[in-house]
């Protein structure tokens, strides 16, 4: 018991499961005392999983399919074309403009929106360009970092190997740091789909989860807001998880 309070003391995996178990049933627990009474400011359970049944009958399903469906065409492209800013970061004439398109990444998304609805009209068009204009430079930024971090004894050794310039770009950026790519793929996924709401809600005529909880602000339905909140964060999750799965699995020598 008394490593479990210990700082960096090592538990089982089993003893990890059980204290996961525990603080969600504590959680749980917490959730139905806190809204027992007449008065609270959350929804009881009862109402969030009758919400849970009103959604589904209402189409919640295409409006998550949507929401996939926007989230992986966005970072699709924003991936390709921060792995083609990024990968040509080494290059000096390409290595301004990689930079600078880090620096986006300071500009707020409501200025960004506006001038993106002068050259789009589509709103599915529009979601898509904000959330790849958006990702790319956050892409861009940890894929340049990744980069900046290798060790240069791994330059050197290729070079040992009479490998030119772009054969060292090849083999020891690209080929050698796939699975660090991955991983950052996956970490900005994460800040994909929290973004997919706010962009959803704000430009709602395309549907999706934000449509849904833009319009259950609307009408005050909190039950159905807690509810659609729990969705999200399941599916986040599982696409987290998914992701880290796949990685591991295809490059089993990661170490991230």
């Amino acid at each position: 018991m008394k490593k479990l309070f210990t700082p960096f003391e090592s538990i089982s995996k089993s003893k990890k499961t059980i204290i996961l178990v525990v603080w969600i049933v504590l959680l749980i627990a917490l959730w139905f005392i806190t809204t027992s009474g007449q008065k609270h400011l959350f929804p009881s359970p009862s109402q969030v999983f009758q919400s849970f049944s009103e959604l589904f009958q209402e189409g919640l399903v295409v409006h998550v399919f949507s929401s996939l469906a926007l989230c992986f065409i966005s970072i699709s492209i924003a991936v390709v074309a921060s792995m083609l800013f990024a990968y040509s970061w080494p290059i000096p004439v390409f290595k301004p403009i990689a930079e600078f398109i880090t620096k986006f990444r300071f500009l707020p998304l409501a200025g960004l929106t506006l001038y993106i609805t002068y050259v789009v009209h589509d709103a599915r068009n529009m979601q898509i360009w904000i959330l790849v204009i958006f990702l790319t430079t956050f892409l861009t930024t940890s894929l340049i970092s990744v980069i900046a971090s290798i060790p240069q004894e791994e330059f050197d050794h290729a070079k040992t190997l009479k490998c030119s310039r772009f054969e060292v770009l090849w083999q020891v950026i690209i080929l050698g740091r796939i699975d660090y790519v991955i991983d950052v793929i996956r970490q900005n996924l994460a800040i994909t789909w929290m973004m997919l709401v706010t962009v959803e809600s704000t430009l709602a005529a395309a549907g999706g989860l934000g449509f849904l909880i833009k319009n259950s602000e609307k009408f005050s339905n909190h039950s159905r807001i807690i509810a659609l909140q729990i969705i999200i964060l399941l599916i986040g999750l599982a696409l987290d998880f998914s992701i880290n799965f796949l990685r591991k699995a295809i490059f089993r020598y990661s170490k991230i």
